[in-house]
């Protein structure tokens, strides 16, 4: 499914031009005026990783306030994976606006919220007999899979990896490993979470999948024991921490594990969910199925929905009333969230993801092989990463991965980085990014990473 109209595919949103674009300096001076307004009126702790305003995106660009046009290296933390105002997702939330807005699913149910439980039942891995429960946000959704965890277990703890997040309210902080920005002057956190060891191949001697997951299993024992522990929690490819892939059969292992000892294992793929690793769901790559599944981001086009998908006799077990919320579902997020399904399913965005992976890594990967900065570099489909690292003591280099990220900023291309130590740039392209920008994109960071 190769992309290279000059417009944006039908699949992909709006039909902007399908170019990188410099009209202004990054940020021009409309986007400097908004962001005046924006301190004066903003809470100062909501940041921008690149200080421009948006007014129109679609394929593969962004178009800021000053007629600047970005390739988008982002897509919103993997959140518009089918294009920005894809027409599938547009036609069926104005359709829904018509009919009605809300009516909050606990009071009056509507079909649409049916619907999305139906199509994640089927999509998820697992051919067992499941359930759905949907929310507003992935951090919301990972509560309420700990929640639901613990109900049926009747046992408190959890446990989370290192590296990990999963969000950034009080018991998702705890979860997540990452003190700055996330976790910082925010505590106390919620009690009964605690943090076991992860496969990073890169970092950990290249241990081998099984071997690491003995070593987190072992720390499990000793520090909390299975008779106690609720759930364990993990990413299977890890998105703020770093894309941090494990190694071949520590997944598999960790829920062996759990199900021999009744420890429910909740995959978090709010990042990796929905075509965004090459297949629907990054589990699916490891070849398990999760007692529950975690969805966000990806799942509507850019609507604010997130899911809990599970056993059913895990997912039946709360009360009546135990979980739901007001807006958790909202009827206008289910349009979405089905028309972006269709569009994953239909628009060939598996395959397409694929490709991208295919792209990427082989551009980076012949970096890699010029510039031993470059440590690692790892992912699947359309979510790779590089690490950036000093060649002598292999130690990170934060300021490097900083120096690129803004070269590549000023040079028309939204690069997002991330990682424990700050030192790993992260790529998120739209599964509906046009080749040819993808390519100009990549280019660009090369002579990023040649500048620094």
């Amino acid at each position: 499914m190769t992309m290279t109209d000059n417009t944006a595919a039908i699949v992909g949103g709006p039909e902007l031009p399908q170019e990188r674009k410099l009209v202004t300096e990054i940020p021009g001076p409309e986007s400097k005026k908004l962001m005046a307004r924006k301190q004066a009126a903003v809470s100062k702790a909501v940041g921008a990783t690149v200080p421009v305003f948006t007014v129109a995106a679609g394929g593969g660009v962004l178009v800021d306030a000053d007629g600047n046009s970005l390739i988008d290296f982002g897509s919103g933390i993997a959140v518009t994976g089918v294009g920005n105002s894809n027409p599938r997702v547009v036609k069926a939330m104005a359709e829904q606006l018509n009919r009605f807005t809300h009516t909050c699913f606990t009071v009056t149910h509507y079909d649409s919220y049916v619907e999305v439980a139906e199509a994640l039942n089927r999509l998820t891995p697992g051919d067992f007999e499941k359930r759905s429960a949907l929310f507003n946000s992935g951090a919301e959704a990972v509560e309420n899979a700990v929640k639901i965890a613990r109900h049926y277990t009747g046992k408190q703890a959890v446990v989370a990896f290192d590296h990990a997040y999963h969000g950034r309210t009080n018991l998702t902080m705890g979860l997540t490993a990452k003190n700055i920005p996330y976790k910082s002057g925010f505590g106390p956190f919620a009690p009964e979470v605690y943090r076991a060891p992860l496969s990073y191949p890169f970092r950990d001697g290249g241990l081998d999948g099984v071997t690491a997951a003995r070593k987190a299993i072992s720390t499990i024992e000793k520090q909390v024991g299975a008779e106690n522990l609720a759930a364990i929690i993990i990413e299977p490819i890890q998105g703020e921490g770093g894309f941090i892939v494990p190694a071949e059969g520590f997944l598999p292992t960790l829920v062996a594990w759990a199900r021999e000892n009744d420890v429910v294992f909740i995959a978090d793929e709010v990042q990796t969910g929905f075509a965004r690793t090459g297949a629907m769901f990054a589990s699916d790559h490891e070849g398990i199925a999760p007692d529950i599944i975690v969805t966000a981001k990806g799942i509507a086009g850019g609507l604010p929905l997130s899911a809990v998908t599970g056993r059913a006799d895990i997912m039946d077990h709360p009360q009546v009333g135990g979980i739901g919320g007001t807006y958790g579902g909202n009827p206008i997020a289910c349009a979405a969230a089905l028309a972006t399904i269709e569009s994953y399913e239909q628009d060939g965005l598996v395959q397409r993801a694929q490709e991208i992976g295919t792209t990427m890594m082989g551009r980076l990967n012949a970096l890699a092989s010029e510039d031993p900065r470059i440590g690692d570099v790892r992912g699947r489909g359309a979510m790779v990463a590089i690490e950036l690292v000093d060649p002598a003591t292999n130690e990170p280099d934060a300021e490097l991965t900083g120096k690129i990220a803004k070269y590549a900023h000023e040079h028309g291309v939204i690069l997002l980085t991330c990682g424990t130590y700050g030192n790993v740039i992260r790529f998120l392209p739209p599964l509906t990014m046009p080749d040819h920008l993808l390519d100009e994109g990549l280019r660009i960071v090369a002579d990023a990473i040649a500048a620094a």
